[in-house]
Parts: C-alpha cells; sequence; structure tokens
C-alpha cells in the first residue's frame, strides 16, 4: 500500500474534503479492486465514476462488441470504436479519464468459472450485466467467495439496485428476492427499449454504492431494494428479507474481507 502523493490528493482533494471520507477513505479507494460484469448501459456511469474517484483497480467483464444502437446510452462507447470489443473500447474511456490506474478487460462471458476466477482477488463486483441468468451467476459466485455486490437493473422507464453483503447474517441475497428457479420473462433493450437517462440513474447509484462501501460510509442498501421510475421521477423502496430456504445464502457464509463496513 503506497502513502497518497501530493499530485493524487489534489485529484481526489474533493473526496478529501469530505469528513466520512478524508485522507484514510481515499487512500482505501486506491487500494481497491472492483470487478464489473458488463461494459454497457449500466457499466458505462459505474465504471466511469469509480475511474474518475479513485478506484485504484477495476476489472471489467464483457463479450460484446459496440454496437451502434449502443451508442444512445452507452455512454462509454463511441462512433469511432463500432465493432471493438466493449472492453477493448472501455479501457480507452477510462484510462482518458485517469491514467493512474489499473484497468483491465476480459472479453468472456461471465459464468461461473471465470468468476470464481476472478472474484477472490475484487473487493466488491458490480453486476451491470442485462440478464437474469448472469445476475444469479455473480449473485451466486459472491455468496460463495463472501464478497459484497452491487446489482442493479433497468428496462423500459423502470431501474431497481441494491447491495447484497454476505458479512451481514440476516442479510438477503439476490436469490432470496428472485428464486434461480423462478421462470423470469426475459426482457431486453433491444425488445423493450430504455430511456438513455435511466441507465446512467442507475450505473452511477451503484458506483456511489461501491465507493460508500469501500470508504465504510453508513447506512448501505444491504436489506432495501430502491425502485427508480423514471417517467413520473419517483423513487420507492422496499425491505427486502432473508429467506432461510434460499438455496443460494441459505448455507454458511464466509464473512467479506474488510474492505468496507457500511451498514
Amino acid at each position: 500500500m503506497a502513502e497518497i502523493t501530493d499530485s493524487q490528493l489534489l485529484r481526489y482533494s474533493r473526496h478529501v474534503l469530505l469528513e466520512e471520507i478524508g485522507i484514510e477513505g481515499q487512500q482505501r479507494l486506491l487500494d481497491a479492486h472492483a470487478l464489473i460484469v458488463g461494459a454497457g448501459g449500466l457499466g458505462s456511469p459505474a465504471a466511469l465514476y469509480l475511474a474518475a474517484s479513485g478506484v485504484g483497480r477495476i476489472t471489467l467483464v464483457d463479450d460484446d462488441a459496440v454496437d451502434l444502437t449502443n451508442l444512445q446510452r452507452q455512454i462509454m462507447h463511441a462512433d469511432a470504436r463500432i465493432g471493438q470489443p466493449k472492453v477493448q473500447s472501455a479501457c480507452v474511456a477510462l484510462r482518458a479519464i485517469n491514467p493512474k490506474i489499473k484497468i483491465v478487460g476480459v472479453e468472456k462471458r461471465a459464468d461461473s468459472a471465470l468468476l470464481d476466477a476472478l472474484l477472490p482477488e475484487a473487493d466488491i463486483a458490480l453486476d451491470c450485466s442485462d440478464n437474469y441468468a448472469t445476475r444469479q451467476a455473480v449473485n451466486a459466485a459472491c455468496v460463495r467467495h463472501g464478497k459484497p455486490l452491487v446489482t442493479g437493473a433497468a428496462v423500459g422507464f423502470d431501474g431497481q439496485i441494491t447491495l447484497i453483503d454476505p458479512a451481514r447474517p440476516d442479510g438477503p441475497c439476490y436469490a432470496c428476492l428472485f428464486p434461480p428457479d423462478q421462470s423470469a420473462p426475459e426482457v431486453a433493450c433491444a425488445t423493450m427499449g430504455v430511456f438513455a437517462p435511466l441507465v446512467g440513474i442507475v450505473g452511477s447509484l451503484q458506483a456511489a454504492e461501491a465507493l460508500k462501501y469501500l470508504c465504510g460510509i453508513a447506512p448501505s442498501l444491504a436489506g432495501r431494494l430502491l425502485m427508480i421510475d423514471a417517467r413520473a421521477l419517483r423513487v420507492t423502496e422496499i425491505a427486502l428479507a432473508r429467506d432461510p430456504r434460499c438455496p443460494v445464502c441459505s448455507g454458511a457464509r464466509t464473512r467479506a474481507p474488510d474492505a468496507g463496513k457500511a451498514g
């Protein structure tokens, strides 16, 4: 852990000025490693804000390529990079924002084997994927490895976000709310459409929740589901309870590393 430099103090001075972050909190961000699954609509604002905030290491996982239809909302990408792998395009954007951090792109689908290989080195995961199966896989892997997970979703004008914290004995996981064996209709932007600023709102909230966790800022969204109606500009919240019969998290839990203590 290298001591924060004068240049870093200047770059992140607006964080350092915050009592809840300060030099110690910014140092924790510089030492942190975030794993982001999905480099699209949600992953764009989430990754950009984590990079700008000085999260020292960011790993992006996505197996898709940049398409013209992405550019309405996926703000990490640009016309000049259409056809490139999204993780390659994302690395260009993130390094332009902050060349002082380490950014790694993994051009693969986030299956269980890949997640098991990547999660042990991460301090927090952000699920910015666009399908139910990947959300379940990321959730299950985070529970297995005791890693906190910020999961978000957005389609049409509706979005949602919560924090899964396996360190909390009473904390629910994603599968407590949406059982993995439940037949869930797939809703995709390609068929349903999505309001462009909505993914910015949800992805930015994911970044905020991850940064808060890493700095130990409470309260967190653990045990709460935030639902966003961008049409009416209304935010509602529901309390989440752990399912004692959940097939994913009902067994013994591994405590997450002490990267953050937001409760």
